[in-house]
């Protein structure tokens, strides 16, 4: 039911990207799926983008999704019942290091 849901959801979102719409839709894919990216060419090696590099450029200069349609599919994915939870951590850190820096903005020392 949570797969079909999902594939219902990423087809709607398919269908109000406007041009170039394949190309956008695997470059939103991999601003998603990669953890690291310091360019645009690192998101041309990301392995849901199958394109070349230059596609990332003409999907970014060509897409014009329909801003409307695109909020009114997200504004339905959210539960109504319920509290809502949004939580994310995709720091490149390790748990200790971000405890060391909250340790130091809060002058304790750690041994």
């Amino acid at each position: 039911m949570k797969r079909a849901r999902l594939e219902e959801f990423r087809q709607a979102a398919y269908t109000h990207l406007g041009k170039a719409h394949d190309a956008t839709f695997e470059l939103t894919d991999a601003i998603l799926l990669t953890r690291n990216v310091y360019s645009l060419a690192d998101l041309s090696l990301s392995p849901v983008f199958r394109r070349k590099w230059p596609s990332i450029y003409e999907a970014i200069q060509d897409t014009q999704p329909d801003r409307e349609k695109l909020m009114e599919l997200y504004i339905k994915q959210i539960p109504v019942e319920g509290r809502i939870l949004l939580a994310g951590d995709h720091t490149a850190w390790s748990i200790n290091f971000r405890f060391w820096i909250l340790d130091f903005r809060l002058g304790r020392k750690r041994e």
